[in-house]
């Protein structure tokens, strides 16, 4: 779902004057029907129904206005035959109704003119009714909250007459005379949420490789009642449940409900069309546990406080004694109820005071109960509360109507259990837009009666409906009621961080050009930069945009959760959940935007690109140019866009310290007759002691694998050599002189021969050496080969596991086309067989990593002394190729652990000589130019997020500064792009380290002996 958080500087403090209307309308009452946010594409209720509008207008003498809507669940036309009248702002109202928040731009807090007949005040302040999200001190709804109070309260709104600020009153705390809501959605949260649980509980149980009758389950948005719901529920899958069963793999299916209130009714109520049996929590293991159990119905178990929580010194649960003393208890439910479940139906609410229903670490223990109870227990769980991290810790981020279900599984979470299905919908309501709309208007009409009345003198202000308006009334007269005066200080801090930036906005707009302050004089002219994407590499970028109060940025990702967790710390920064499969989203991001930035994997970029070309918005990314995003450059040029690829690390670092260094060389009348360029992400040497590779992946290890398999052309001293993806790792260079201190391997990088004429170094075949390749510790070329070899690699045939430690007989199967029995010793004569000549040590090296990554049989995994079996990723339902069982294992097993940390190092060495002379061995005439760069981690970040992150950070505020003129597809070669990032990089530490001395490349020298000494074979 969209996080919808409120600009800080979207609208002026004071509010616009006004003409007050001057129709024969101005002085009857008029109330007014909002459209919901635009931007809230799912929210179909209303707030009144037609009926309810005719009864106004006909009977009660009030005109209705409404704002045109084709997504409200009744349409404009059925409201206007009603009797009201479509207004564009509904300005002349003095009662305005909505269900969420108002758009800050379309609040008005200036004052109407009073009924006719009036003669104490020629104004009167209007109302709003809305759930405003702001009674919990919510920050980014301040705004919202400010224009509802004078600024005698730090933030709000100047005005000469107080009084005559709007009434703000939230449906939220309308209550009876027994302090239970009373105007709300609840039930009907229960009933669609229930639903929707449903159709993910059907997804989870999919997954596992089962077919239950839940797919069958109506999602309830896709029907126009619901009471046709309820009907295809109830004949469809309650019917074939009765009759066929539940799938007898998973057991009885048990469903368990939490909560008391309303929420909890409507699931109740929904299970009700299922053939259902309730049962107690102390029947809970002899029913999962009995396999005569009946499996034609579903077991139904509504867990209560007492069932689940008690006291911390072991005394039973007192209702009374928890919610004086929430501190003193604690939660069993992850032991006595969740591992028998199999879904999880929660509708109970929580405070941060109380105890959770269940924390990330009691999740933990309840997987790994579930487990030995039964297959599919605890495997989904429908929220219904929507509660991020609180009665259900392992709660991330809430789902939307579009994706109601996601699977979800904390860091504290053991590899080798599964993760869980969650449906978090947090609009559940709005799914049942009819029925809902008409109990809300039910419910609504007495206190909107009362209100009519209040604006019309014909009361005393006394009765429930007055005393409930009363006490649900966060602002009135530009005050803060009595309950909620608590509220200034989150109004405080929020004006006192507007003005901050607001100071530091003025302070940096005084340093720039004065075309650009300009541009930039107000604060509505705020920069927006669009980031696609929150992996591991956003965060650097993220903290340097920000550090520039004219930008606003959004990061728009598919883990809302991560978005929020990297933008949480900034005032100008905000999240949002994206979907990028829905072009018209994405699009809509994209034209509300300045400059889009994107982070996804590259094949979301051409499509990004072309998005940004329709809308003509600037593009940045840190990938390599495709041939698909090369061909945009014509239509890019058309558009006045910039398409600015290659600049993360390398690609780009690389580009730019090259160019950089081959310009200045240049500029002293020198040729280049060699280049060479290694790079390379590695662990900290301490951190790469004693595992397989001396490598460690902080995402998904495939690249890395297929980067192995792929062919290289280069050039060595005068000769083009080209290796085939099967010899690359074969013909890897054992020593790279490009450190003193640590020893690196190299592997040629795919095509070097074109840098030639993308650095500007003429014809490849005129050029001494060009090569470009990536670094690695010592064995590690020898011991992938190895993996290759024996068929972990392939990608050609897909195979099924019985366990993790099949993996490598599989593979051999596959690649010998034999069966190798699952023993130790056949597995070793299978991998001689298929590694042919190798040393008695490289193959002993290559079994012991085969059995420290798991791959092996049990008989062999006992003789490695350390080895744990048990932490292992969840072992796949379905046939996959050996290539991509591999990368899963390896991300496992080799992730970087907390504390660890990585390494970036890059090198290039240029040859030059004189303009001119021929005789390039000559020692004194010939030069050679270094540039490198070595980086670690930080606690704070990683090396190669820095190295990414950064650059693309520093090219886009470039760009958005209107400083870079190239348009088209392009990478970092313009001078005006690579002087400032390297400028930059110099500033934050990742400065490069140029040198020069007189003589040939260490590294040329490397490359020639090794590739000589290999005869012609290589030789293209």
């Amino acid at each position: 779902m969209a996080v919808l958080r409120r600009s800080s500087y979207a609208l002026a403090r004071i509010s616009p004057a006004r003409p007050y209307a001057t129709s024969s309308n101005a002085s009857k009452l008029t109330i007014g029907i909002r459209r919901e946010d635009p931007l809230r594409i799912w929210e179909r209720r209303c707030p009144l129904t037609p009926d309810v509008v005719n009864e106004l207008t006909e009977k009660e003498g009030v005109d209705v206005l409404i704002q045109e809507c084709e997504r409200r669940v009744w349409s404009t036309d059925e409201f206007v035959k009603a009797g009201a009248r479509v207004h564009p702002t509904l300005y002349p109202a003095h009662i305005i109704l909505g269900i969420k928040e108002t758009p800050l731009q379309e609040v008005f807090n200036d004052p109407i003119p009073a009924l006719s007949g009036s003669v104490d005040h020629p104004l009167l302040p209007r109302t709003h009714l809305m759930f405003s999200h702001t009674i919990k001190g919510q920050m980014y709804n301040m705004e919202l909250l400010s224009k509802f109070v004078s600024s005698d309260i730090p933030g709000g709104t100047q005005t000469q007459d107080p009084a005559l600020l709007p009434r703000l009153i939230d449906y939220e705390l309308l209550t009876g005379e027994d302090g239970k809501r009373t105007v709300g959605f609840g039930w009907f949260a229960g009933v669609a949420g229930a639903l929707e649980s449903l159709s993910a509980l059907a997804h989870a149980q999919l997954e596992l490789g089962v077919a239950s009758p839940f797919l069958y389950t109506p999602r309830p948005h896709s029907y126009p009642t619901l009471a046709s719901i309820r009907a295809l529920l109830k004949d469809v899958v309650g019917a074939r449940i009765a009759l066929e069963g539940t799938p007898k793999s998973l057991g009885p299916l048990v469903f368990g409900v939490t909560g008391m209130g309303k929420v909890a009714q409507g699931v109740l109520d929904l299970l009700e069309d299922l053939p259902i049996e309730k049962v107690k929590v102390r029947d809970l293991p002899a029913l999962v546990g009995n396999p005569d159990t009946d499996l034609h119905k579903i077991y139904v178990v509504h867990a209560l406080p007492e069932d689940y929580f008690v006291r911390n010194d072991g005394m039973r649960y007192s209702r009374s004694d928890y919610y004086a003393n929430p501190q003193d208890y604690q939660s069993e439910f992850h032991s006595k109820i969740a591992p028998y479940l199999s879904l999880l139906l929660h509708g109970a609410g929580w405070s941060p005071s109380y105890p959770r229903l269940m924390t990330n670490e009691q999740l933990t223990l309840a997987l790994e109960k579930a487990q030995q109870v039964g297959r599919g227990r605890f495997a989904c769980v429908g929220d219904i509360s929507c509660d991020i991290e609180g009665g259900l810790e392992f709660l991330p981020n809430t789902s939307t109507l579009s994706a109601p279900f996601f699977s979800t599984r904390p860091n504290t979470l053991p590899a080798h259990l599964p993760s869980v299905t969650m449906m978090a919908v947090d609009i559940l309501p709005t799914a049942l837009p009819l029925e809902a709309s008409q109990h809300f208007c039910r419910v609504l009409m007495p206190y909107l009666r009362s209100l009519i009345a209040g604006y019309r003198g014909t009361n005393t202000r006394q009765g429930k409906e007055h005393e409930a308006l009363d006490k649900a009334t966060v602002a009135w007269n530009g005050k803060l009621t009595e309950k909620h005066a608590w509220l200034q200080k989150p109004l405080g801090i929020w004006s006192r961080s507007t003005a901050a930036s607001a100071a530091a906005a003025r302070a940096y707009l005084s340093q720039i050009s004065s075309d650009t302050a300009k541009r930039d004089t107000t604060l509505n002219l705020k920069k927006k930069v669009l980031m696609l994407g929150s992996g591991m590499v956003a965060g650097p970028a993220i903290e340097e945009i920000c550090k520039r109060p004219d930008v606003q940025l959004l990061v728009a990702s598919n883990s809302l959760a991560d978005a929020e967790r990297q933008t949480g710390s900034f005032a100008n920064a905000t999240a949002r959940l994206v979907d990028m499969s829905d072009a018209e989203q994405v699009g809509q991001l994209i034209q509300e935007s300045d400059l889009v930035i994107s982070l996804l994997p590259v094949p979301f970029h051409p499509a990004v690109a072309k998005l940004c070309i329709l809308h003509r918005k600037h593009l940045v990314t840190a990938s390599y140019i495709s041939p698909t995003m090369r061909a945009l450059h014509d239509e890019a040029v058309a558009a006045d866009v910039l398409l600015l690829n290659e600049i993360g690390l390398d690609p780009g670092i690389d580009h730019c310290s090259a160019i950089s260094l081959l310009d200045s060389i240049r500029a002293q009348g020198k040729e280049i007759v060699s280049f060479t360029s290694f790079c390379g992400g590695l662990p900290a040497p301490e951190c790469a002691e004693d595992v397989p590779l001396g490598y460690k992946f902080s995402w998904s290890p495939k690249g890395v694998l297929t980067a192995t398999l792929n062919a290289a052309t280069f050039r060595v001293r005068g000769k083009n050599y080209h290796i085939d993806g099967s010899n690359l790792l074969p013909a890897h260079i054992p020593d790279i002189p490009v450190s003193k201190v640590i020893k690196f391997e190299g592997l040629a990088n795919r095509d070097s021969l074109p840098y030639a004429k993308f650095y500007g170094l003429g014809p490849a075949d005129e050029m001494r050496t060009i090569f470009r390749g990536t670094l690695r510790y010592p064995g590690f070329s020898r011991l992938m080969n190895g993996f290759s070899r024996i068929g972990l690699l392939d990608s050609s045939a897909p195979i099924r596991l019985d366990s993790w430690t099949s993996l490598a007989r599989k593979s051999l199967e596959e690649r010998l086309g034999t069966l190798v029995m699952d023993d130790d010793l056949s597995i070793r004569s299978a991998i001689r067989d298929a590694v042919e000549s190798v040393s008695l040590d490289e193959m002993g090296e290559l079994v012991d990593s085969l059995c420290w990554l798991s791959c092996m049989p049990h008989s062999a995994l006992e003789s490695v002394v350390g080895n744990q079996t048990a932490s292992l990723p969840p072992l796949p339902s379905q046939p996959m190729l050996p290539i991509d069982l591999f990368a899963t294992l390896l991300a496992h097993k080799l992730r970087y652990q907390p504390a660890e940390r990585d390494l970036v190092v890059l090198h290039h060495e240029i040859v030059a000589r004189p303009q001119g002379r021929s005789d390039a061995r000559s020692v004194p005439s010939t030069e050679t130019h270094t540039s490198s760069l070595i980086s670690y981690g930080t606690p704070q970040a990683s090396a190669m997020s820095r190295c990414v992150g950064l650059p693309v950070a520093f090219a886009a505020l470039q760009v958005l500064e209107g400083s870079v003129q190239l348009r088209g597809v392009h990478g970092p070669t313009d001078k005006a792009v690579y002087e400032n990032v390297l400028r930059r990089l110099t500033e934050v530490g990742l400065g490069v380290s140029e040198g020069v001395r007189r003589g040939t490349g260490s590294v040329e020298d490397t490359l020639h002996r090794h590739f000589s000494n290999r005869g012609p074979a290589l030789e293209a």
